[in-house]
């Protein structure tokens, strides 16, 4: 499912910025490359945010919660690097274009979460 939101947050993000691409140089399909990147991305935040979130909680208490977007565009990056060096067509130019993709994807892995059905509210008590 968390694959699913993170493959339409990118997507959302790619079409918007031009600072966010997703390459094609092998001429694989979009979409395969999308996926790659949703299940790239998925592996960072799933590894890396938590311990980054765990270094950077006094500046999370300090900018009032402020800081939750600077670590996403952090994470971006890092997908966007880790892309690059795995041969992956994706790519993110620079912080600032991190920084305004990363609350997009946000906006848009909330909004697609709140239109999937959610099991667990599904099952009886």
């Amino acid at each position: 499912m968390r694959l699913v939101v993170n493959l339409c947050a990118l997507a959302v993000a790619a079409w918007t910025f031009d600072g966010i691409r997703i390459i094609n140089e092998t001429g694989e399909d979009r979409v395969v490359t999308l996926l790659l990147v949703a299940v790239l991305f998925g592996l960072v935040n799933t590894l890396v945010r938590p311990v980054v979130a765990f270094f950077a909680f006094p500046l999370y208490l300090l900018t009032l919660g402020l800081m939750f977007f600077v670590v996403n565009a952090g994470m971006l990056l890092l997908t966007s690097w880790l892309a690059e060096r795995l041969d992956i067509g994706f790519s993110v130019d620079g912080f600032e274009t991190a920084l305004v993709g990363s609350l997009l994807i946000s906006v848009v892995g909330w909004g697609v979460t709140q239109l999937l059905p959610d099991p667990k509210k599904d099952r009886y008590p």
